[in-house]
């Protein structure tokens, strides 16, 4: 049986005194990259009515990543270990804790991790981190109450829309209705919802503006069109299929063999044709005959006719002397061809040059899950990677994509990729600075291309964007982070959908009795730039999407809301009351900012 709204709110609020006596909710975070450093402070921008949450964060000895881990956070408690074992755990406090999180990109590890904390607090809230869909499977059967999530699968959808110059693909299922994230021109004025965001202007962009009317990218209903971004894809591989065969002909036959065979092979056929016309006008015969007679003497060297005058005599002996030279060219450049076949599909290098494709830099986790979501898209795909062995390397096999072994920064390898006629360069490889110089000799080649970077460190990643030009600009972490603190929070997420550099949350609150909100208008749920009111559900009701919000709010309603991170932990204390506090017990001290 499902557990009852009212105490799932009220476990997620962490009512319950911990063992040192501080209602707070705590919660253990343990990663090592970015991704823990932004669930920890989306945990921290989260307040309870007894205060902001306790995070404790369980980092490895020595940094393993360039990026910020949480090791400097205010208001966190540090602990370093190398191993997640029961002892790391009961350091830590995990013993009473609210939830714990692990974010490790090692799925083996982070299972053994689970069974261990299992061992300290059998009633734990558990979120993982796991890219294998197996082992996910098996770990949502051994921890029903878990929430196993893929960083990948959440921010690769971004990076495939922005490639295309699209909004990230959301849909999303609720109250009898699919929604998606839409730009208003793209969808009937009768099937928009709400107004999302303005994005007219990338650097200054304004989510849930008060004016709805002004936001251009909106969240409509879907009625059986294809949303923006499968527009774009098919847009694109229409073009592919559109080119011409001869040109795609030519320059296969161009990259077949080296220049200098193919100068070679040209000069002696000149020689041959000139052989051949003079040797016609010796012998005075038609052109067919002629070309007849010269084919016949340059490939076998037969009719020898000592009849014949000595000036076509000479040319005989000319043409039999270019044949016994033509025929080890035309091997040179059939063993060279083949020759360059197999070293392409060792090294990865391409020769054609390519047009209208995408370029993905770094087959890591999010790199294979761009170049899998593009490649269902029907659009042409180019990877490049500097480890032959990538994780999406046989992906990319399979599927067909090439794959250049090399170090994206270098020109030449994105050239062997040719980026400098492609359709967008995705960037999203584990390393900034082969990240930014691949960006920026791409640029060098194609000033006005479409870049999408990542970066692992967000106020890096803004700057870049300025200083650049740079269009885009993204980080996996920052994309993931929210929706792994609200799976931690024990919070019912609908969806999660990225603007620009804003993370919306649509989510589904419970309101309790003798909270703020008990007995108030719908009216007063929304704020500007914080909050939206998407539908409201009267107990044992069907969910209204037009309430009027002169409605007046019961215990026990939920209300359906799209929100920025710190406008839903406002309204979480506004629909939760504030619990009494234990007698003889002084108020919780908060950390300071």
């Amino acid at each position: 049986m499902a557990e009852p709204l009212r105490d799932r709110a009220r476990r997620a609020t962490g009512w319950r005194l911990r063992m040192n006596g501080d209602p707070r909710p705590h919660y253990v975070v343990c990663g090592n990259d970015p991704l823990a450093y932004w669930v920890a402070r989306s945990l921290l921008a989260t307040e309870s009515p007894v205060g902001r949450a306790r995070v404790t964060l369980v980092l490895p000895e020595r940094r393993r990543s360039e990026g910020p881990d949480g090791r400097d956070l205010d208001g966190v408690l540090v602990i370093l270990a190398d191993r997640l074992d029961e002892a790391t755990f009961r350091r830590a406090g995990l013993a009473g804790a609210a939830g714990l999180a692990l974010l490790h990109q090692d799925d083996v590890g982070n299972m053994h991790a689970a069974l261990c904390a299992q061992e300290v607090e059998p009633r734990l809230r558990l979120v993982v981190r796991m890219y294998n869909t197996s082992l996910a499977n098996g770990l949502r059967e051994l921890f029903p109450d878990s929430a196993v999530l893929s960083d990948a699968s959440i921010a690769a959808p971004a990076f495939v829309a922005a490639a295309l110059g699209e909004l990230a693909p959301t849909h999303f299922r609720h109250g009898g209705r699919t929604l998606y994230a839409a730009r208003r021109t793209d969808v009937r004025p009768q099937d928009v919802l709400c107004g999302l965001a303005v994005t007219t202007d990338p650097e200054l962009i304004r989510v849930l503006p008060a004016d709805e009317e002004s936001a251009d990218v909106v969240l409509a209903e879907a009625t059986g069109q294809p949303a923006g971004t499968e527009l774009a894809a098919r847009r694109l591989a229409r073009a592919r299929r559109r080119r011409e065969p001869v040109v795609m002909l030519l320059r296969a036959v161009r990259s077949f063999a080296t220049r200098k065979i193919g100068v070679a092979v040209l000069a002696l056929l000149a020689v041959i044709a000139l052989l051949g016309w003079l040797n016609a006008r010796a012998a005075a015969v038609n052109w067919s005959d002629a070309l007849y007679l010269t084919l016949v003497t340059t490939l076998s060297g037969q009719d020898p006719d000592l009849d014949k005058p000595v000036a076509a005599q000479v040319m005989q002996v000319v043409l039999n002397l270019a044949g016994l030279a033509l025929i080890p060219l035309i091997t040179a450049a059939v063993v060279d061809g083949i020759v360059k076949a197999r070293l392409a599909l060792h090294t990865g290098r391409i020769q054609p040059d390519r047009a209208g494709h995408v370029v993905v830099v770094g087959l890591g986790n999010i790199g294979t899950r761009v170049m899998a979501q593009l490649n269902d898209f029907g659009v042409e795909v180019a990877a490049i990677d500097k480890n032959p062995d990538a994780r999406g390397a046989s992906l990319a096999h399979r599927l067909g994509v090439p794959l250049i072994v090399g170090d994206a920064g270098l020109e030449d390898t994105l050239r062997a990729a040719s980026v400098a006629t492609c359709q967008a360069l995705v960037v999203v490889s584990t390393d900034d600075g082969t990240n930014l110089r691949a960006a920026l000799n791409a640029r060098s080649l194609d000033p006005d291309l479409r870049v999408v970077l990542r970066l692992f460190d967000g106020d890096f990643a803004e700057r870049i964007q300025r200083a650049f030009g740079i269009g885009i600009s993204r980080s996996v972490s920052y994309l993931a982070a929210p929706a792994f603190a609200a799976a931690l929070l024990d919070r019912a997420v609908i969806a999660t959908i990225p603007v620009g550099r804003h993370a919306l949350l649509v989510t589904e609150v419970p309101v309790m009795a003798g909270s703020p909100l008990d007995g108030r208008p719908l009216a007063s749920v929304a704020r500007p730039g914080e909050v939206r009111l998407l539908a409201y559900t009267r107990v044992g009701q069907k969910t209204d999407w037009s309430a009027d919000p002169r409605m007046v709010i019961h215990p026990g309603d939920r209300l359906t809301v799209v929100a920025r991170r710190a406008g839903l932990s406002a309204l979480l204390r506004e629909t939760t009351p504030v619990p009494p506090e234990p007698a003889g017990m002084p108020a919780p001290r908060l950390p300071e900012e």
